[in-house]
Formats: C-alpha cells, structure tokens, sequence
C-alpha cells in the first residue's frame, strides 16, 4: 500500500487538504481517520463539508457516533456526508449497523476508525495525524488514489 507522508502547519492547510481529498471521492468512499485527540480529525471533517458546501456546524458525533449532513454541493454525485465518530466503542461489535452507511451514495469519515477496522471495505482511505508542534501536524495518507497521492505530493511538503 503506497502512503505518503506531508506536514501540515495550520487549520488552513489542513481545510485545503481536505478539499483537495474530498474533489477526490465518489458516492460510497470511506475515509478513516487516526490519531490522538486534538490532532486534527474534525477540523479535516469540518473541510469536508466545507467543500460539500454544507452549512450546519460539524463537530464530533462523540456521543450519538454519527451524524448525517445533506450535501448542498454535489461533488461526483455523493449526496450525503456521513460524519461517525467511534471513539467510545470497544470494538465493531457494540454497533452492527454502522456498516451499512459505507455502502451508500454519501460519503463517510470515521474519527478513530482503527476500533472498527474489521468493519472497513478494503478501498478505505486512510488518513492517520499526529503532533509536531501546537499548530503543526504530521499527516500520513494511505491507500488513496495515485493521482491523488501525487497531486497532494506537489502541493505540500513531504516529510520522513
């Protein structure tokens, strides 16, 4: 599986890395989100449905694990934008139905995707974050498209 790993040094950047992702995806792409709390799953979410031209606020689905926004803007004919956050399940076997999202015309992100890894299609994008600084995060890309892999390559700085 071919990644990538980029740095990204504000919330500005890490909203243009979710468009230049999100003009990407198609109706039934999932994208898994990793990483420690405050690392930058939601502001990526909240990116997308920037780019999705939706207007309610997106914040993280904690306690109710998902939330479904209409899309204003259709991208690729996705319609939906399923926003899951898994954080408080033990394992994919707390909740058998999130499944059947994935397969649907929006598109799904799932903050801390790695508790229900065995759920995921094999297509999944993988996004995992991590702390350099305050502002400063680390951002590893996997299993995405390679035209997409290398357009996010010349666009911001690669790091080891």
């Amino acid at each position: 599986m071919k990644q990538l790993c980029i740095k990204i040094s504000n919330t500005l950047m890490m909203q243009a890395l979710a468009f230049d992702i999100a003009k990407y995806a198609m109706p039934s792409t999932v994208i898994a989100l990793n990483g420690d709390l405050g690392a930058g799953k939601t502001t990526f979410t909240k990116g997308i449905g920037n780019f999705l031209g939706i207007k309610q606020v997106i914040n993280s689905p904690t306690f109710t694990i998902m939330k479904t926004y209409d899309v204003k803007t259709c991208v690729n004919g996705i319609n939906k934008l399923y926003h899951l956050d898994v954080y408080r399940l033990n394992d994919s076997r707390e909740d058998f139905e999130l499944e059947e999202y994935f397969y649907l015309d929006g598109l799904t992100v799932i903050e801390w995707a790695s508790i229900i890894k065995d759920l995921l299609p094999i297509d999944t994008w993988y996004i995992d974050f991590y702390y350099l600084s305050d502002t400063t995060r680390k951002v590893i890309l996997s299993n995405m498209p390679e035209e997409l892999l290398k357009e996010i390559g010349e666009k911001y700085e690669i790091i080891p």
